[in-house]
């Protein structure tokens, strides 16, 4: 295992970037700092937020042009007691790193870190074509226009590559996600009189049952890459007291949809539904949609797409299948917003992000910066073609 990158991976695991409620200054300095250490000129970017500053550089000019997005922010740790390892202690055991972040996704802004620098010279020299650009951006985990408004400051290129978690499979698609938030009315009264209230727990039974009837319905559309979308209540809440009967309700729903359906698309039935059970059942509903990542594709026989599939194939037997990853990430930025040709990538497995005792095995990091070392390489020396 390569000493530096174990340190720097190290470094970054250390610090506390827990999103809510936004806290990667620390981690942004830090990056900024090492790669100003290592001749490479940063920016820290102070926008959208001026006191979570974003960093980014861009070495070598012209085409090709790759972009390596990192974000900086973690879920939060949650009760500390069920770690077996401390979140921001990172422990190396067993060839795994164990810590928050590590997979998702410290690894990722590692990797883009150190591959930065050492194709720094070559493409600020002219020895390589094109141009390497690093995003260390704020504000994944919740939404936030982080890499979006590092996008629109012109850290932008044709190619780009989100260094998420992947197990080195290379993502040419993505799932987009919704969060609704259901409101259901009832009227309150004594529990010791519940007839003359209206429970909203009852109300919003049959809201549920709708919802159950909508996720099995949606179930039945597919994507080759991506597979099925889903409608999953994740969230239930009610009630002020144990002797009242509840005047509302609120149901919380992850839509997750697939590239063929628009977030409009997945509103409109999300406003038919419950439009629909509300009048059968005179009920009174409202809804909110509270987040949204848009899906994102691109061809799957594009050229960055091909390199990484035959780069991890070569140097770790991954299966070079196209596929695509099931979670929300900010590729869609770079697809959606950028017109860039663009993929989700890296080591770490999606099954570790926001678990207890998240870890990355090293042997996948290795082999991830290997990989990404190759796939650039051949893309600079073909000049993109």
């Amino acid at each position: 295992m390569d000493e530096e990158l174990l340190s720097l991976l190290t470094s970054l695991v250390e610090i506390e970037t827990e999103n809510p409620p936004g806290d990667e200054a620390a981690a942004a300095n830090f990056v900024y700092d090492w790669l100003e250490s290592r001749g490479v000129s940063a920016t820290l970017v102070e926008e959208p937020f001026p006191d979570r500053p974003q960093v980014a550089a861009r070495v070598g000019e012209g085409e090709p042009s790759v972009v390596l997005n990192g974000h900086l922010d973690v879920v939060p740790a949650g009760n500390r007691d069920q770690w077996d390892h401390p979140p921001y202690e990172p422990t190396v055991r067993d060839g795994r790193l164990y810590g928050r972040g590590s997979a998702d996704m410290k690894c990722g802004v590692a990797l883009a870190m150190l591959a930065t620098v050492e194709f720094a010279d070559a493409l600020d020299a002219g020895d390589l074509d094109g141009s390497l650009v690093f995003h260390a951006a704020v504000g994944e985990e919740t939404a936030e226009p982080g890499t979006k408004t590092l996008l629109e400051r012109g850290y932008d290129g044709t190619y780009g590559v989100v260094l998420e978690p992947t197990s080195l499979r290379t993502a040419t698609s993505a799932k987009g996600l919704g969060w609704y938030e259901i409101s259901v009315g009832g009227d309150p009264s004594h529990a010791s009189r519940p007839d003359e209230g209206n429970n909203a727990i009852q109300n919003a039974r049959l809201v549920l049952d709708a919802l159950e009837a909508y996720d099995e319905e949606i179930r039945a559309r597919s994507d080759s890459l991506v597979g099925h979308p889903t409608a999953t209540v994740t969230r239930f809440e009610a009630g002020t007291k144990e002797n009242v009967v509840p005047e509302s309700a609120t149901i919380t729903v992850d839509r997750r949809f697939v590239p063929s359906e628009s977030v409009e698309e997945v509103d409109a039935e999300i406003d038919a539904l419950l439009s629909d059970v509300a009048v059968e059942h005179d009920l009174r509903v409202e809804w909110t949609r509270t987040r949204v990542y848009e899906s994102a594709a691109v061809p799957t026989d594009g050229d960055i797409a091909a390199r990484f599939r035959d780069a991890a194939a070569e140097r770790a037997d991954i299966d070079p299948e196209p596929w695509g990853i099931r979670a929300a990430t900010d590729v869609r930025n770079l697809v959606n917003d950028a017109g860039m040709d663009a993929i989700t990538w890296g080591p770490g497995s999606m099954a570790q992000a926001h678990a207890y005792d998240e870890y990355i095995e090293l042997s996948e990091v290795e082999a991830g910066y290997d990989i990404l070392r190759a796939a650039l390489r051949g893309l600079f020396e073909d000049g993109g073609n």
